[in-house]
């Protein structure tokens, strides 16, 4: 009898591109990607991976997984709020139907009512300005850094920037304040030291040479001790005897004091305070999408909105319109779980964890993002062992806890109440699987 090849029981293309599944797989997929993925269930099958006859159900299993986009949602159980590796703020429902809502034709840049071209942004632009009246103008570029290169290249290009050593900071992914600043032409003149700067630095760096003078909320990290660091109040008054324009970076995009977090700094309090154009984040403490907000003085909003470099960093429709209805809407994810109410979190974590049979651990939150650095946010976790944490990650639906001291701990301050069931399926999935491995070990 002739030995026949399994590789020539491998269902051809043409075959596998006729099945029911890959007609369904089409509403979603192009016809490029649907190719790949049968080419690559067949790669597995010459490689001996799949027996010929299990392609068919490879494909349609494949097909039904893939997505038009691999980003995968995550349930949020670290307590982190702003958490920079899961996209920074979720948007409010509001922002979601203004992102539908702009996905078509929209009159983004267009006054309907005489056929003229228009303000870009105008509706994010008025939405700031009522919820910070402080600024006399505003403009939205695409992201906080992209907000303070725009500003440094219209106000100091080819000439200085005036900012204290312990405010040249690094933010994320290892991009430094100060190479930033540098790529715009132009030149830092640092003053003071790491944990002491003092008036007279700035007063005695302030010359002809200076561009602008750059006040940095420190990120990520807190300084204490012997320090000193110098007001907005004060360096205002510096600036202004030199009509030199004063920078207040800002960065976790508060519009106005929260009373949970006392001592952030917000835009409306450095505003007036006397700074001439604020710069901040719209994807953090805002919890809107991402964006570089710039607020202040009109003419020096003018002048940064007439520069080349704005059109090159300038905000698309879609982040315009979620921006708009995240500051004009009800309160977005971000302020609610900032603001959760620590018995809730505790009623809600021991519901699950009596469903579960594991204990509960207090467990404070933060916020993330370069927010309020090292200021706590009392709540409660679930205590697992610490093998589930990987386990749920790569669980349906993927959840994100915190691994610390030997545990794995689920924090619901950012997971919606309606969420908690999910949460609950997927440790219990975990749970098993992990027992399951266990009782399969030899001893």
């Amino acid at each position: 009898m002739d030995h026949v090849d399994p590789r020539r029981l491998i269902p051809r293309t043409n075959d596998l591109l006729a099945l029911p599944a890959v007609h369904e797989a089409r509403k979603r997929l192009n016809e490029r990607v649907i190719r790949d993925i049968i080419q690559h269930v067949q790669e597995r099958a010459r490689r001996g991976e799949l027996a010929p006859g299990h392609v068919e159900p490879a494909l349609v299993a494949a097909l039904a997984a893939r997505r038009a986009t691999i980003l995968r949602p995550v349930l949020n159980a670290t307590g982190v709020i702003v958490h920079t590796n899961l996209g920074r703020a979720p948007l409010s429902p509001q922002a979601l139907d203004a992102l539908v809502a702009a996905s078509g034709y929209v009159d983004v840049e267009l006054d309907l009512a005489d056929g003229t071209r228009s303000r870009r942004g105008a509706g994010a632009r008025d939405a700031l300005l009522a919820a910070c009246s402080a600024a006399e103008d505003a403009l939205v570029v695409n992201n906080g850094a992209a907000a303070l290169v725009l500003a440094t290249t219209a106000l100091a290009a080819r000439r200085e920037v005036v900012v204290s050593r312990g405010e040249l900071v690094e933010i994320g992914a290892g991009f430094r304040l100060p190479d930033l600043i540098e790529s715009t032409g132009a030149v830092l003149h640092e003053v003071g030291t790491t944990n002491r700067t003092h008036l007279r630095d700035y007063a005695g760096a302030v010359g002809p040479e200076t561009g602008c003078v750059l006040k940095v909320h420190p990120s990520n990290f807190r300084v204490e001790g012997f320090t000193s660091a110098v007001t907005l109040q004060d360096l205002s008054s510096l600036t202004a005897a030199n009509g030199v324009p004063l920078i207040a970076d800002l960065g976790s995009g508060l519009l106005a004091p929260d009373p949970c977090l006392p001592h952030e700094p917000d835009a409306a309090t450095a505003l007036a305070d006397g700074a001439d154009l604020v710069i901040a984040s719209g994807d953090k403490l805002l919890g809107g999408p991402q964006a570089g907000l710039l607020l202040g003085r009109r003419e020096i909003i003018k002048r940064l909105g007439r520069h080349p470099l704005a059109r090159a960093v300038r905000a698309d429709k879609l982040a315009l319109a979620a921006l708009e209805a995240t500051v004009a809407g009800d309160a977005p994810p971000v302020v609610r779980s900032l603001h959760a109410d620590v018995g809730e979190l505790r009623r809600r974590t021991e519901a699950l964890a009596s469903a579960l049979g594991v204990p509960v651990v207090p467990h404070d939150g933060r916020v993330g993002g370069g927010g309020a650095p090292g200021v706590p946010l009392p709540g409660w976790a679930l205590r697992l062992p610490e093998g589930l944490a990987a386990l749920l990650r790569a669980g349906e639906p993927a959840v994100l806890p915190r691994v610390h001291d030997g545990s794995c701990l689920v924090d619901l301050r950012c997971v919606p109440e309606e969420d908690d069931p999910r949460v609950l399926e997927a440790v219990r999935r975990a749970l098993a699987a992990l027992e399951g491995a266990a009782a399969g070990r030899p001893g």
